[in-house]
Protein backbone atom coordinates (compact mmCIF):
# COMPACT_ATOMS: atom_id res chain seq x y z
CA UNK A 1 0.00 0.00 0.00
CA UNK A 2 1.64 3.54 -1.36
CA UNK A 3 1.47 5.79 1.97
CA UNK A 4 -0.08 8.95 1.33
CA UNK A 5 1.74 12.24 0.65
CA UNK A 6 -0.46 13.95 3.22
CA UNK A 7 1.33 11.76 6.10
CA UNK A 8 4.83 12.80 5.20
CA UNK A 9 7.06 15.72 5.97
CA UNK A 10 9.40 15.83 2.98
CA UNK A 11 8.58 17.13 -0.07
CA UNK A 12 8.41 14.11 -2.76
CA UNK A 13 10.31 13.36 -5.77
CA UNK A 14 7.53 13.50 -8.44
CA UNK A 15 6.98 17.12 -7.83
CA UNK A 16 10.43 17.99 -8.49
CA UNK A 17 10.94 15.87 -11.59
CA UNK A 18 7.88 17.67 -12.25
CA UNK A 19 8.22 21.15 -11.69
CA UNK A 20 11.05 22.83 -13.61
CA UNK A 21 10.02 26.29 -14.21
CA UNK A 22 8.14 28.35 -11.42
CA UNK A 23 7.59 31.69 -13.24
CA UNK A 24 11.96 32.04 -14.10
CA UNK A 25 11.82 30.87 -10.22
CA UNK A 26 10.39 34.32 -8.96
CA UNK A 27 6.90 33.33 -7.04
CA UNK A 28 4.48 36.00 -6.54
CA UNK A 29 4.70 35.93 -2.13
CA UNK A 30 2.27 38.49 -1.38
CA UNK A 31 -0.32 38.42 -3.87
CA UNK A 32 -3.27 37.02 -2.39
CA UNK A 33 -3.60 32.90 -3.79
CA UNK A 34 -6.43 31.81 -6.22
CA UNK A 35 -8.98 29.44 -4.28
CA UNK A 36 -9.68 26.17 -6.24
CA UNK A 37 -12.73 23.70 -4.69
CA UNK A 38 -12.19 20.07 -5.59
CA UNK A 39 -9.25 17.92 -5.70
CA UNK A 40 -10.28 15.47 -8.83
CA UNK A 41 -8.23 15.66 -11.78
CA UNK A 42 -9.59 19.39 -12.77
CA UNK A 43 -9.15 20.73 -9.57
CA UNK A 44 -5.66 19.15 -9.89
CA UNK A 45 -4.81 20.36 -12.79
CA UNK A 46 -6.12 23.81 -12.24
CA UNK A 47 -3.85 23.95 -9.01
CA UNK A 48 -0.49 23.03 -10.92
CA UNK A 49 -0.99 25.30 -13.76
CA UNK A 50 -1.99 28.28 -11.39
CA UNK A 51 1.59 27.48 -9.52
CA UNK A 52 3.51 26.97 -12.74
CA UNK A 53 2.41 30.65 -13.28
CA UNK A 54 3.55 31.65 -10.31
CA UNK A 55 0.15 32.31 -8.43
CA UNK A 56 -0.45 31.12 -4.64
CA UNK A 57 -3.23 28.57 -4.68
CA UNK A 58 -5.18 27.27 -2.08
CA UNK A 59 -6.51 23.72 -2.84
CA UNK A 60 -10.10 22.80 -1.11
CA UNK A 61 -11.01 18.63 -1.10
CA UNK A 62 -13.23 17.59 1.74
CA UNK A 63 -11.90 13.89 1.16
CA UNK A 64 -11.13 12.13 3.54
CA UNK A 65 -13.23 14.15 6.40
CA UNK A 66 -16.52 14.05 4.09
CA UNK A 67 -16.79 11.55 1.65
CA UNK A 68 -18.49 10.96 -1.38
CA UNK A 69 -20.74 7.41 -2.79
CA UNK A 70 -18.08 6.77 -4.76
CA UNK A 71 -14.77 7.47 -3.78
CA UNK A 72 -12.99 5.41 -1.29
CA UNK A 73 -9.69 7.00 -0.64
CA UNK A 74 -8.32 10.72 0.53
CA UNK A 75 -6.13 10.39 -2.90
CA UNK A 76 -6.54 13.94 -5.44
CA UNK A 77 -7.76 12.31 -8.55
CA UNK A 78 -8.97 9.19 -7.16
CA UNK A 79 -10.66 7.64 -10.14
CA UNK A 80 -13.93 5.98 -8.96
CA UNK A 81 -15.34 4.26 -12.49
CA UNK A 82 -13.68 3.31 -15.33
CA UNK A 83 -9.22 3.16 -15.32
CA UNK A 84 -9.13 3.87 -18.75
CA UNK A 85 -8.54 7.51 -19.87
CA UNK A 86 -9.54 6.53 -23.86
CA UNK A 87 -8.21 5.85 -26.80
CA UNK A 88 -4.25 6.74 -26.76
CA UNK A 89 -4.26 7.06 -30.72
CA UNK A 90 -2.93 10.09 -32.37
CA UNK A 91 -6.13 9.80 -34.65
CA UNK A 92 -9.04 9.27 -32.25
CA UNK A 93 -10.60 12.44 -30.20
CA UNK A 94 -9.53 11.12 -27.14
CA UNK A 95 -5.90 10.61 -28.20
CA UNK A 96 -5.98 13.84 -30.21
CA UNK A 97 -7.32 15.63 -26.44
CA UNK A 98 -4.12 13.60 -25.00
CA UNK A 99 -1.49 15.28 -26.90
CA UNK A 100 -2.68 18.30 -26.54
CA UNK A 101 -2.46 18.63 -23.11
CA UNK A 102 0.78 16.99 -23.04
CA UNK A 103 2.38 19.79 -25.47
CA UNK A 104 1.23 22.10 -22.56
CA UNK A 105 2.70 20.56 -19.83
CA UNK A 106 -0.40 18.85 -18.41
CA UNK A 107 0.24 17.07 -14.98
CA UNK A 108 -2.59 14.70 -15.56
CA UNK A 109 -0.98 13.56 -18.44
CA UNK A 110 2.19 13.30 -16.76
CA UNK A 111 1.49 11.19 -14.25
CA UNK A 112 -1.21 8.88 -16.47
CA UNK A 113 1.78 8.28 -18.59
CA UNK A 114 4.02 7.12 -15.63
CA UNK A 115 1.77 5.00 -14.50
CA UNK A 116 0.39 3.42 -17.63
CA UNK A 117 -0.84 -0.39 -17.29
CA UNK A 118 -1.26 -2.12 -20.60
CA UNK A 119 -4.57 -1.51 -22.62
CA UNK A 120 -3.70 -1.98 -26.17
CA UNK A 121 -4.51 1.09 -27.71
CA UNK A 122 -5.68 3.10 -24.75
CA UNK A 123 -4.45 4.33 -22.11
CA UNK A 124 -5.36 3.22 -19.03
CA UNK A 125 -3.53 3.44 -15.58
CA UNK A 126 -3.23 1.80 -12.10
CA UNK A 127 -5.85 3.94 -9.81
CA UNK A 128 -3.60 3.79 -6.56
CA UNK A 129 -0.38 4.47 -8.74
CA UNK A 130 -2.11 7.47 -10.36
CA UNK A 131 -3.57 8.88 -8.04
CA UNK A 132 -0.99 8.92 -5.37
CA UNK A 133 1.47 10.45 -8.24
CA UNK A 134 -0.97 13.66 -8.50
CA UNK A 135 -1.10 13.80 -5.18
CA UNK A 136 2.18 13.89 -4.72
CA UNK A 137 2.93 16.11 -7.68
CA UNK A 138 0.07 18.70 -6.29
CA UNK A 139 0.42 18.90 -2.72
CA UNK A 140 4.14 19.28 -2.81
CA UNK A 141 4.18 22.35 -4.86
CA UNK A 142 5.64 24.87 -2.82
CA UNK A 143 2.65 27.39 -4.18
CA UNK A 144 -0.09 24.84 -3.30
CA UNK A 145 -1.52 24.90 0.06
CA UNK A 146 -4.45 21.74 0.18
CA UNK A 147 -6.61 22.12 2.61
CA UNK A 148 -8.79 19.29 3.56
CA UNK A 149 -12.17 20.80 4.92
CA UNK A 150 -15.95 20.89 3.02
CA UNK A 151 -16.25 24.25 1.51
CA UNK A 152 -20.20 24.84 1.28
CA UNK A 153 -20.40 28.08 -0.16
CA UNK A 154 -18.87 29.69 -3.54
CA UNK A 155 -15.92 31.66 -2.27
CA UNK A 156 -16.81 35.76 -2.87
CA UNK A 157 -13.53 36.86 -2.68
CA UNK A 158 -10.67 37.03 -5.61
CA UNK A 159 -10.28 34.53 -8.42
CA UNK A 160 -12.12 31.19 -7.82
CA UNK A 161 -11.94 27.53 -9.40
CA UNK A 162 -15.68 25.83 -8.64
CA UNK A 163 -13.97 21.94 -9.78
CA UNK A 164 -16.40 20.15 -7.33
CA UNK A 165 -16.94 17.37 -10.10
CA UNK A 166 -19.88 15.32 -10.08
CA UNK A 167 -20.24 14.52 -6.83
CA UNK A 168 -20.47 18.23 -5.68
CA UNK A 169 -21.99 17.87 -2.15
CA UNK A 170 -25.11 19.45 -1.41
CA UNK A 171 -24.34 22.39 0.41
CA UNK A 172 -22.69 23.56 -2.23
CA UNK A 173 -24.27 22.82 -4.99
CA UNK A 174 -27.39 24.55 -3.62
CA UNK A 175 -25.14 27.89 -3.67
CA UNK A 176 -23.85 27.13 -7.43
CA UNK A 177 -28.04 26.50 -8.37
CA UNK A 178 -28.63 29.91 -6.29
CA UNK A 179 -26.16 31.58 -8.56
CA UNK A 180 -27.38 30.05 -11.76
CA UNK A 181 -30.65 31.03 -11.39
CA UNK A 182 -32.19 27.40 -12.37
CA UNK A 183 -32.71 24.21 -10.83
CA UNK A 184 -29.44 21.71 -11.24
CA UNK A 185 -29.52 19.02 -14.05
CA UNK A 186 -28.76 15.54 -12.89
CA UNK A 187 -27.79 12.28 -14.25
CA UNK A 188 -26.33 8.87 -13.19
CA UNK A 189 -23.32 7.21 -13.65
CA UNK A 190 -22.30 3.76 -12.81
CA UNK A 191 -19.50 1.72 -11.69
CA UNK A 192 -18.00 -1.38 -12.96
CA UNK A 193 -17.12 -4.49 -11.02
CA UNK A 194 -13.34 -5.81 -10.50
CA UNK A 195 -12.27 -9.41 -10.08
CA UNK A 196 -8.75 -10.74 -9.24
CA UNK A 197 -7.49 -11.80 -12.27
CA UNK A 198 -6.38 -15.41 -10.54
CA UNK A 199 -9.81 -16.72 -10.31
CA UNK A 200 -10.47 -15.93 -14.21
CA UNK A 201 -10.71 -19.41 -15.83
CA UNK A 202 -8.34 -19.17 -18.63
CA UNK A 203 -9.11 -22.68 -19.97
CA UNK A 204 -12.19 -20.68 -20.91
CA UNK A 205 -11.06 -17.02 -21.78
CA UNK A 206 -7.80 -16.04 -23.66
CA UNK A 207 -5.67 -12.72 -23.60
CA UNK A 208 -5.62 -10.71 -26.92
CA UNK A 209 -6.42 -7.28 -28.11
CA UNK A 210 -8.65 -6.45 -30.84
CA UNK A 211 -7.22 -6.43 -34.38
CA UNK A 212 -4.02 -6.99 -32.36
CA UNK A 213 -3.38 -3.83 -31.47
CA UNK A 214 -1.46 -4.17 -28.00
CA UNK A 215 -0.73 -7.24 -28.30
CA UNK A 216 -2.34 -9.28 -24.81
CA UNK A 217 -3.29 -7.07 -22.75
CA UNK A 218 -7.17 -7.63 -22.68
CA UNK A 219 -8.84 -11.10 -20.83
CA UNK A 220 -11.95 -11.99 -23.25
CA UNK A 221 -14.51 -14.09 -21.80
CA UNK A 222 -16.03 -16.01 -25.70
CA UNK A 223 -19.89 -16.10 -25.38
CA UNK A 224 -21.86 -18.66 -28.51
CA UNK A 225 -25.16 -17.38 -28.98
CA UNK A 226 -27.01 -19.36 -26.73
CA UNK A 227 -24.56 -18.46 -23.81
CA UNK A 228 -25.27 -14.90 -25.20
CA UNK A 229 -28.86 -15.32 -25.44
CA UNK A 230 -29.59 -16.76 -21.28
CA UNK A 231 -26.98 -14.00 -19.96
CA UNK A 232 -29.03 -11.17 -21.64
CA UNK A 233 -32.48 -12.86 -20.49
CA UNK A 234 -30.79 -12.93 -16.69
CA UNK A 235 -29.65 -9.51 -16.72
CA UNK A 236 -32.72 -8.10 -18.02
CA UNK A 237 -34.76 -9.99 -15.40
CA UNK A 238 -32.14 -9.28 -12.84
CA UNK A 239 -33.05 -6.69 -9.40
CA UNK A 240 -31.64 -3.44 -9.12
CA UNK A 241 -30.94 -1.48 -6.63
CA UNK A 242 -33.95 0.71 -5.83
CA UNK A 243 -34.03 4.55 -6.37
CA UNK A 244 -34.87 7.08 -3.81
CA UNK A 245 -38.14 9.42 -4.66
CA UNK A 246 -36.02 12.00 -5.64
CA UNK A 247 -34.11 10.07 -8.36
CA UNK A 248 -37.44 8.31 -9.88
CA UNK A 249 -38.25 11.86 -10.57
CA UNK A 250 -35.20 13.00 -12.51
CA UNK A 251 -34.05 9.34 -13.64
CA UNK A 252 -31.82 10.08 -17.05
CA UNK A 253 -28.69 8.78 -17.59
CA UNK A 254 -26.11 10.10 -19.81
CA UNK A 255 -25.62 7.99 -23.00
CA UNK A 256 -21.56 6.92 -22.81
CA UNK A 257 -22.23 5.12 -19.08
CA UNK A 258 -25.37 3.79 -19.62
CA UNK A 259 -25.81 0.67 -16.97
CA UNK A 260 -25.39 -2.43 -18.71
CA UNK A 261 -28.99 -3.99 -17.84
CA UNK A 262 -30.36 -0.55 -19.16
CA UNK A 263 -28.42 -1.10 -22.32
CA UNK A 264 -29.85 -4.35 -22.92
CA UNK A 265 -33.03 -3.79 -22.29
CA UNK A 266 -33.22 -2.13 -25.29
CA UNK A 267 -33.02 -5.21 -27.42
CA UNK A 268 -31.72 -8.37 -27.37
CA UNK A 269 -28.67 -7.49 -29.87
CA UNK A 270 -27.95 -3.91 -27.88
CA UNK A 271 -24.76 -5.89 -25.99
CA UNK A 272 -23.60 -8.01 -29.01
CA UNK A 273 -23.33 -4.51 -30.75
CA UNK A 274 -21.94 -2.55 -28.03
CA UNK A 275 -19.93 -3.24 -24.88
CA UNK A 276 -19.90 -7.37 -26.16
CA UNK A 277 -18.78 -6.64 -29.95
CA UNK A 278 -16.79 -9.35 -31.35
CA UNK A 279 -15.13 -7.66 -33.67
CA UNK A 280 -11.08 -7.56 -34.05
CA UNK A 281 -10.97 -11.25 -32.10
CA UNK A 282 -10.10 -14.71 -32.94
CA UNK A 283 -11.02 -17.15 -30.20
CA UNK A 284 -8.02 -19.33 -30.21
CA UNK A 285 -9.02 -22.59 -29.58
CA UNK A 286 -12.23 -22.69 -32.32
CA UNK A 287 -10.22 -20.01 -34.79
CA UNK A 288 -13.23 -18.69 -34.77
CA UNK A 289 -14.82 -14.50 -34.01
CA UNK A 290 -17.30 -15.61 -30.98
CA UNK A 291 -20.57 -14.51 -30.77
CA UNK A 292 -20.14 -11.96 -28.15
CA UNK A 293 -17.46 -11.44 -25.96
CA UNK A 294 -17.07 -9.66 -22.63
CA UNK A 295 -13.56 -7.52 -22.19
CA UNK A 296 -11.65 -7.38 -19.21
CA UNK A 297 -9.22 -4.52 -18.52
CA UNK A 298 -5.80 -4.53 -16.24
CA UNK A 299 -7.07 -2.58 -13.20
CA UNK A 300 -3.66 -1.67 -11.21
CA UNK A 301 -0.41 -1.72 -12.11
CA UNK A 302 0.32 -5.22 -10.52
CA UNK A 303 -2.13 -7.00 -12.70
CA UNK A 304 -3.96 -8.45 -9.84
CA UNK A 305 -7.00 -6.81 -10.79
CA UNK A 306 -9.09 -6.35 -13.60
CA UNK A 307 -12.73 -4.57 -14.39
CA UNK A 308 -15.09 -5.56 -16.75
CA UNK A 309 -15.06 -3.23 -19.74
CA UNK A 310 -18.45 -1.47 -20.27
CA UNK A 311 -20.29 -3.08 -17.45
CA UNK A 312 -21.16 -0.06 -15.31
CA UNK A 313 -24.27 -1.56 -13.07
CA UNK A 314 -27.07 -1.23 -10.45
CA UNK A 315 -27.55 -4.50 -10.04
CA UNK A 316 -27.93 -5.76 -6.77
CA UNK A 317 -24.60 -7.14 -5.39
CA UNK A 318 -26.51 -10.92 -5.41
CA UNK A 319 -27.38 -10.36 -8.76
CA UNK A 320 -24.68 -9.29 -10.10
CA UNK A 321 -22.64 -12.62 -8.01
CA UNK A 322 -25.51 -14.91 -9.70
CA UNK A 323 -25.65 -13.22 -13.41
CA UNK A 324 -22.13 -11.94 -13.85
CA UNK A 325 -20.89 -15.67 -13.41
CA UNK A 326 -23.09 -16.78 -16.28
CA UNK A 327 -20.12 -15.40 -18.25
CA UNK A 328 -18.01 -18.17 -19.45
CA UNK A 329 -14.76 -18.11 -17.33
CA UNK A 330 -16.21 -15.59 -14.44
CA UNK A 331 -17.75 -19.09 -13.26
CA UNK A 332 -15.75 -18.80 -9.77
CA UNK A 333 -14.00 -15.27 -10.28
CA UNK A 334 -13.83 -13.02 -6.86
CA UNK A 335 -15.25 -9.47 -7.06
CA UNK A 336 -13.36 -7.28 -5.23
CA UNK A 337 -15.33 -4.47 -6.18
CA UNK A 338 -19.29 -4.96 -7.17
CA UNK A 339 -20.56 -2.11 -9.55
CA UNK A 340 -22.73 0.34 -8.00
CA UNK A 341 -24.85 3.62 -9.60
CA UNK A 342 -24.17 7.57 -8.06
CA UNK A 343 -25.61 10.56 -8.82
CA UNK A 344 -23.53 12.68 -10.97
CA UNK A 345 -24.32 16.67 -11.27
CA UNK A 346 -23.40 19.18 -13.76
CA UNK A 347 -24.84 22.56 -14.49
CA UNK A 348 -26.51 24.43 -17.37
CA UNK A 349 -23.25 25.48 -18.62
CA UNK A 350 -24.11 27.27 -21.80
CA UNK A 351 -26.22 29.89 -19.48
CA UNK A 352 -23.88 29.97 -17.09
CA UNK A 353 -20.49 30.12 -18.73
CA UNK A 354 -18.21 31.66 -21.24
CA UNK A 355 -15.20 29.93 -23.31
CA UNK A 356 -12.94 30.98 -21.17
CA UNK A 357 -14.70 28.94 -18.15
CA UNK A 358 -15.51 32.35 -16.45
CA UNK A 359 -18.62 32.44 -14.84
CA UNK A 360 -20.89 34.85 -16.95
CA UNK A 361 -22.53 36.23 -13.80
CA UNK A 362 -19.54 36.86 -11.97
CA UNK A 363 -15.87 37.95 -12.51
CA UNK A 364 -12.77 36.21 -11.37
CA UNK A 365 -14.86 32.96 -10.83
CA UNK A 366 -14.45 29.81 -12.97
CA UNK A 367 -15.71 26.57 -13.83
CA UNK A 368 -13.78 23.08 -14.48
CA UNK A 369 -14.28 19.62 -15.02
CA UNK A 370 -17.29 17.15 -15.64
CA UNK A 371 -19.07 19.69 -13.74
CA UNK A 372 -19.28 21.79 -16.92
CA UNK A 373 -20.23 19.08 -19.23
CA UNK A 374 -16.67 18.27 -20.36
CA UNK A 375 -17.64 14.86 -20.19
CA UNK A 376 -14.64 12.43 -19.26
CA UNK A 377 -11.67 12.18 -17.31
CA UNK A 378 -9.54 13.93 -19.94
CA UNK A 379 -12.26 16.37 -20.97
CA UNK A 380 -12.58 17.07 -17.46
CA UNK A 381 -9.13 17.75 -16.80
CA UNK A 382 -8.54 19.76 -20.57
CA UNK A 383 -11.65 22.21 -18.82
CA UNK A 384 -9.92 22.18 -15.36
CA UNK A 385 -6.56 23.18 -17.41
CA UNK A 386 -8.27 26.08 -19.32
CA UNK A 387 -10.05 26.96 -15.94
CA UNK A 388 -6.73 27.42 -13.51
CA UNK A 389 -4.62 28.88 -16.50
CA UNK A 390 -7.31 32.27 -16.77
CA UNK A 391 -7.54 32.38 -13.06
CA UNK A 392 -3.92 32.90 -13.15
CA UNK A 393 -4.56 34.90 -15.68
CA UNK A 394 -6.97 37.21 -13.85
CA UNK A 395 -4.29 37.42 -11.00
CA UNK A 396 -1.79 38.26 -12.91
CA UNK A 397 -3.79 40.86 -14.80
CA UNK A 398 -3.67 39.37 -18.09
CA UNK A 399 -6.07 38.90 -20.05
CA UNK A 400 -8.51 35.69 -20.79
CA UNK A 401 -7.53 33.08 -23.22
CA UNK A 402 -9.98 31.25 -25.69
CA UNK A 403 -8.16 28.31 -27.17
CA UNK A 404 -8.66 27.91 -30.98
CA UNK A 405 -11.70 26.00 -31.78
CA UNK A 406 -10.09 23.80 -34.11
CA UNK A 407 -7.95 22.66 -31.04
CA UNK A 408 -10.11 19.66 -28.78
CA UNK A 409 -9.58 21.62 -26.16
CA UNK A 410 -11.07 24.75 -28.10
CA UNK A 411 -13.74 22.83 -29.67
CA UNK A 412 -14.84 21.40 -25.81
CA UNK A 413 -15.38 24.79 -24.53
CA UNK A 414 -16.87 26.16 -27.03
CA UNK A 415 -19.23 23.63 -26.74
CA UNK A 416 -19.96 23.69 -23.09
CA UNK A 417 -20.37 28.07 -23.54
CA UNK A 418 -22.75 27.89 -27.24
CA UNK A 419 -24.46 24.79 -27.38
CA UNK A 420 -28.19 25.26 -26.69
CA UNK A 421 -28.90 25.47 -23.05
CA UNK A 422 -32.23 23.72 -23.43
CA UNK A 423 -31.72 19.83 -23.22
CA UNK A 424 -28.38 20.62 -22.45
CA UNK A 425 -26.04 17.53 -22.04
CA UNK A 426 -22.14 16.76 -21.12
CA UNK A 427 -20.09 16.22 -24.53
CA UNK A 428 -17.01 14.09 -24.53
CA UNK A 429 -14.36 14.88 -27.33
CA UNK A 430 -15.34 14.02 -31.00
CA UNK A 431 -13.92 15.13 -34.11
CA UNK A 432 -17.13 16.69 -35.54
CA UNK A 433 -17.14 18.94 -32.63
CA UNK A 434 -13.85 20.19 -34.56
CA UNK A 435 -14.58 22.69 -37.96
CA UNK A 436 -14.73 20.48 -40.87
CA UNK A 437 -11.50 21.09 -43.58
CA UNK A 438 -12.02 21.77 -47.35
CA UNK A 439 -10.89 20.80 -50.32
CA UNK A 440 -10.91 17.20 -51.94
CA UNK A 441 -12.86 14.27 -50.26
CA UNK A 442 -11.22 11.71 -47.79
CA UNK A 443 -11.99 8.85 -45.63
CA UNK A 444 -12.79 9.02 -41.84
CA UNK A 445 -9.40 8.20 -40.83
CA UNK A 446 -7.53 10.08 -43.25
CA UNK A 447 -9.88 13.45 -41.79
CA UNK A 448 -9.01 12.69 -38.78
CA UNK A 449 -5.48 12.82 -39.16
CA UNK A 450 -5.96 15.94 -40.84
CA UNK A 451 -7.67 17.35 -38.31
CA UNK A 452 -4.95 15.93 -35.75
CA UNK A 453 -2.40 18.06 -37.29
CA UNK A 454 -4.46 21.26 -38.34
CA UNK A 455 -5.11 20.67 -34.51
CA UNK A 456 -1.35 20.24 -33.05
CA UNK A 457 -0.06 22.51 -35.35
CA UNK A 458 -2.41 25.59 -34.40
CA UNK A 459 -2.54 24.79 -30.60
CA UNK A 460 1.89 25.01 -31.14
CA UNK A 461 1.06 28.58 -32.56
CA UNK A 462 -1.23 29.87 -29.79
CA UNK A 463 0.65 28.52 -27.07
CA UNK A 464 3.81 30.47 -28.17
CA UNK A 465 1.99 33.38 -29.29
CA UNK A 466 0.85 33.71 -25.48
CA UNK A 467 4.11 31.94 -24.22
CA UNK A 468 2.45 28.82 -22.83
CA UNK A 469 5.55 27.00 -24.10
CA UNK A 470 8.55 28.05 -24.73
CA UNK A 471 9.23 29.05 -28.62
CA UNK A 472 12.34 26.66 -29.06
Amino acid sequence: MLRPPWQRRAALSTSEALSEDLSGGRWVRAMRSIQIVGGGLAGSEAAWQAAQLGVPVTLFEMRPHIMTPAHRTAWLAELVCSNSLGSNLPDRASGLLKNELRSLGSVIMACADRSAVPAGGALAVGREAFAAAVTDAVASHPLVSLRREEVQLIPRDGAVVLATGPLTSDRLAEDIGKLAGEEHLYFYDAMAPIVRVETVDMTRAFRASRYGRGGDDYINCPMTEAEYNRFVDELVAAETIALRDFEREDKRFFEACLPVEVLAARGREALAFGPLKPVGLVDPRSGERPYAVVQLRQDNLAGTLYNLVGFQTNLMWSEQRRVFRLIPGLEDAEFVRYGQMHRNTFVNAPALINATMECRQRSGLFFGGQITGTEGYIASTCSGYVAGLNAARTMLGRGLLVFPDTTMIGALCHYVASAPSEGFQPMKPNFGLLPPIGGRRMGKRQRHQVLARRALSDLRRFAIDHALVPAT
